[in-house]
């Protein structure tokens, strides 16, 4: 009886010791997976949502700014409301990675601003990013403890071929824009095409065309960059792009090698037009009385870009008349072609400026005697008119060689692409580059 109260005790120990052995165990610590650039990106957004509205304050707003002609970037920020001190702490914070002084008026970059709820006082800088490059973009966000943040993001972008095929609906250029080619890939196949065909009259509706060229896009799908037309095809007409061994630049050839650079362009516009009036006798539009037109006129809007057919000098670019606004060029072989009725000239356009084919030397207009927007297209030889559509196209030189032999090699590479139906490189940039400096905290 004297040993129960222990022996109890005991017992009772026994089975506290017992019960916690079954029901303890170890705690076990869970791996955290690391985070993609894009995931901290997503967090980092949501975070800024929930914490991004100080007390007192309205929800952020965002407000886009530019920098005006002779602005500096704080006085540009201080646009959006905030204080000069906010305005300062930002300017800081972006300077650890960004020259602020190199800034030039019409850059860009959005801000999100709250406000006072009692609508007294200076707003509150809360974020603001700004692009600095084609894929990449600083960012400055407020932390919890009133800190400004600083963010690099470089998006991952890659380099690819593409393969373009469709058909043509309304016109050759706005059926490769809808496929995605950009301005400078459309006015490159047009001004190659326009040595071969009459954009006009041969062309038709579900003519087939390809065209492959190269570009540089981020891995939301955004282009950054295009290179050079590889590859167009259209009715038959192929053209390839080769850069022979000491060649400044790089021409196009047909298949066989030979250049199809002809001496002079078919028309002397960078798109397809309709032809309103032919070369010969007609009534006239204005005057009423039959008489010879001497030209061909192009029904095209006000604007559209016109390019020299070939490579010569400017005689004469002043008004003339019932021509308006007149431009005429010497070519080679005695050749002479003229531009009436023309809104403006192109840049640096005056007497005695040399132009090479395709170069834009004036825009379409309605200036002298004339009932609309058009193009009014002349060809001289030997100081006579003649019709633009008798003049005949030369070809350049054919390849041989070791030209023929590399052109030959580039073409296999292109036709490859083409049965492949285009090609990606892997990526060349890394994204989410962080720690450049220090932030500056805020005042």
């Amino acid at each position: 009886m004297r040993f129960a109260p222990h022996l109890l005790t005991a017992a009772a120990a026994v089975t506290v010791a017992l019960l916690a052995g079954r029901v303890y165990q170890p705690a076990q610590a869970e791996v955290v997976p690391e985070l993609t650039a894009l995931q901290v990106a997503s967090l980092e957004a949501r975070a800024f949502d929930a914490a991004g509205t100080p007390a007192g304050l309205t929800a952020p707003e965002a407000i886009p700014v530019q920098i005006r002609r002779g602005e500096t970037f704080e006085q540009a920020v201080r646009r959006t409301g905030i204080g000069a001190a906010d305005a300062s702490a930002v300017a800081a914070t972006l300077s650890n990675a960004f020259d602020l002084t190199q800034m030039r008026a019409g850059l860009r970059f959005e801000t999100a601003i709250s406000r006072p709820r009692g609508g007294r006082g200076d707003a509150r800088l809360i974020g603001l990013t700004m692009r600095t490059g084609p894929a990449s973009q600083l960012t400055v966000s407020r932390s919890f403890d009133g800190a400004l943040r600083l963010r690099a993001l470089e998006e991952r972008v890659t380099h690819e071929t593409v393969v373009l095929k469709g058909e043509v609906h309304g016109s050759l250029s706005s059926s490769a824009q809808r496929l995605g080619a950009d301005a400078a890939i459309r006015r490159k196949a047009n001004q190659l095409f326009a040595h071969k065909l009459d954009m006009d009259r041969d062309v038709r509706a579900s003519d087939e065309f390809t065209l492959v060229f190269g570009r540089t896009v981020t891995e939301n799908g955004r282009t950054v960059a295009t290179d050079e037309l590889l590859y167009a095809e259209l009715k038959g007409v192929v053209f390839y792009r080769y850069q022979p061994a000491g060649a400044r630049e790089a021409q196009y050839y047909d298949a066989t090698g030979k250049n199809m650079r002809s001496s002079m362009m078919r028309t002397p516009l960078d798109r397809a037009t309709r032809i309103s009036s032919t070369f010969g006798f007609r009534v006239h539009p204005i005057s009423g009385y039959r008489k010879m037109h001497q030209g061909i006129d192009f029904a095209a809007g006000t604007g559209t870009p016109v390019i020299a057919p070939a490579d010569g000098v400017v005689v004469e670019a002043r008004r003339w008349g019932g021509y308006g606004n007149w431009l005429r060029i010497r070519h080679a072989n005695g050749l002479e072609s003229g531009y009436g009725h023309l809104s403006r000239y192109g840049s640096g356009i005056r007497a005695g400026q040399r132009v090479s084919q395709g170069q834009v030397v004036a825009y379409v207009g309605s200036t002298g005697a004339s009932t609309g927007p058009h193009l009014h297209y002349e060809i001289w030889r030997n100081g006579q008119r003649i019709n633009p559509s008798g003049i005949r196209m030369d070809e350049s030189n054919v390849l041989a060689g070791n030209d023929l032999a590399g052109f030959r090699a580039e073409k296999a590479r292109i036709d490859r692409i083409i049965a492949a139906g285009g090609e990606r490189r892997p990526t060349v940039l890394q994204a989410d580059v962080e720690g450049l400096r220090p932030a500056a905290r805020a005042t």
